[in-house]
């Protein structure tokens, strides 16, 4: 198996060489993981069994989903000795979290909040390829200074993450711990459904350096920071997995004076994309191919938000995920990135399966995209988190965390009258806007969502 240190010195060696070498590795892996893929999964043998004996183009290829990947479950993997049913009887006991399924697989889940729960493995060389792309994202994310302030207090490490089960993050950390790539005395694994009190307890007595968590708990915790009831100086915040605004990247800076790092990842592909000082995120394209697509899977322009993106990825060799539709509508920025790095540079803007549709006052439907909502409400001073629940075709429950001190009736007011005139402005009909008494709540996966359509 390739070590870790050669991954990384290759991943180094053809970034040096331009984009025209980049190109030529990711179609060299491609056509490699499509033969793989073919011959050991019956899977993708049935569905490429049409398609040219050599593919360098990931077009070529038809389009995957999550829930049909799931049901064809013991055809997709490529190692006849996994099946759904020991997949699941493994994940079944919580106590197993982070141990190896098979004694050679890391096993995690996602949360199922897109309604259908995924189940994937990580092989030996799979999570060699993941560690050395995070290592190119710290290198890439933290300056000499930093880790200089990281390394001086021990790197004690709070990582705020969904427990209690083989989720991703979770089952990382777990793993990590178990191989002593993450010391038990220098990190803390906290709930991130522990209540906002405990969790701000919890981090004032660990006093951490290093605070990672997802982007909407720790815009949480940055409320919690600057009215003093959380007192921390962390020299790092990482913000694991979710697109951050620059509303709440603002606030969380500011609140904690520390050094900002964006990591873009998923059950699919744990290191998907690194953050850089210009607020974009900087693929990892020598291992991953993203493509943004409109709502028929054809490409959409750089520039231009896409409807979702299709991952390809080029190390999941024990179950391929190829042109696979992750949901998550992003921008691919059309220049060069200002920061000088030559990987493909992208914002996330959400996820297509929130996009909210009601009637139109002159019939048909209108749709919405989240990011119209979370702008518009991130101009309203005084709100800590917001969510936008879809009730009914026509009603919008809006659940609100208020910022201390803030009057609760006037914060109110102003946002059902900025969402009256949004709902207006793109012509939806009576669309009533409900005030809601209980706060935000969160996912299974310990995410919370902005916006959640009517189903």
């Amino acid at each position: 198996m390739t070590s870790t240190l050669a991954l990384i010195r290759d991943g180094r060696r053809t970034l040096r060489q331009g984009p025209d070498a980049l190109a030529h590795r990711q179609r060299e892996r491609l056509a490699a993981m499509i033969d793989f893929a073919r011959t050991h999964s019956p899977y993708y043998r049935e569905l490429y069994r049409a398609l040219p004996e050599r593919v360098e183009d990931p077009v070529l290829l038809p389009v995957t989903h999550k829930q049909n990947l799931m049901a064809r479950f013991d055809d997709w993997v490529t190692d006849p000795e996994v099946s759904l049913d020991r997949v699941q009887a493994f994940v079944a006991d919580p106590r197993r979290v982070g141990e190896r399924f098979l004694g050679r697989y890391l096993v995690t889940t996602t949360s199922g909040t897109t309604g259908h729960r995924g189940l994937f493995l990580l092989d030996d060389r799979a999570t060699a390829v993941v560690r050395a792309l995070s290592l190119r994202a710290a290198r890439r994310s933290l300056t000499p200074r930093v880790t200089a302030r990281l390394l001086a207090r021990r790197v004690r490490s709070a990582h705020i993450v969904a427990t209690g089960g083989h989720l991703a993050a979770h089952a990382v950390l777990v793993r990590s711990r178990a191989a002593g790539r993450l010391p038990a005395r220098g990190s803390r694994v906290l709930s991130v459904h522990s209540p906002l009190p405990e969790l701000v307890d919890q981090l004032n007595r660990f006093r951490p350096v290093f605070l990672a968590g997802y982007a909407t708990v720790i815009a949480l915790l940055a409320g919690e920071q600057l009215a003093g009831r959380l007192r921390i100086a962390p020299a790092v915040v990482s913000l694991l997995a979710e697109g951050v605004s620059e509303h709440d990247r603002r606030r969380i800076r500011s609140a904690f004076g520390a050094h900002l790092v964006d990591t873009y990842g998923c059950n699919e592909s744990l290191a998907l994309a690194y953050g850089c000082p210009f607020g974009w995120l900087h693929v990892h394209s020598d291992w991953l191919i993203l493509e943004p697509v409109d709502a028929d899977h054809r490409p959409t322009p750089p520039g231009r938000e896409s409807f979702t993106v299709l991952l390809t990825s080029l190390c999941r060799w024990a179950q391929p995920i190829l042109r696979y539709d992750l949901g998550d509508s992003v921008l691919l920025r059309p220049d060069a990135c200002p920061c000088g790095d030559p990987l493909p540079a992208i914002r996330v803007r959400g996820r297509a399966a929130d996009l909210l549709s009601f009637p139109r006052r002159d019939g048909g439907s209108v749709r919405i995209v989240p990011m119209a909502f979370e702008t518009l409400l991130e101009r309203i001073p005084g709100i800590d988190l917001f969510q936008i629940v879809q009730t009914a075709p026509t009603c919008l429950r809006v659940r609100i965390r208020s910022a201390a001190g803030a009057d609760r009736d006037r914060l109110w007011t102003a946002v059902r009258k900025e969402m009256a005139a949004l709902l207006t402005a793109h012509g939806a009909g009576q669309v009533s806007v409900e005030r809601a008494h209980e706060p935000p709540e969160q996912s299974a996966g310990g995410k919370y969502r902005v916006v959640i359509p009517w189903s």
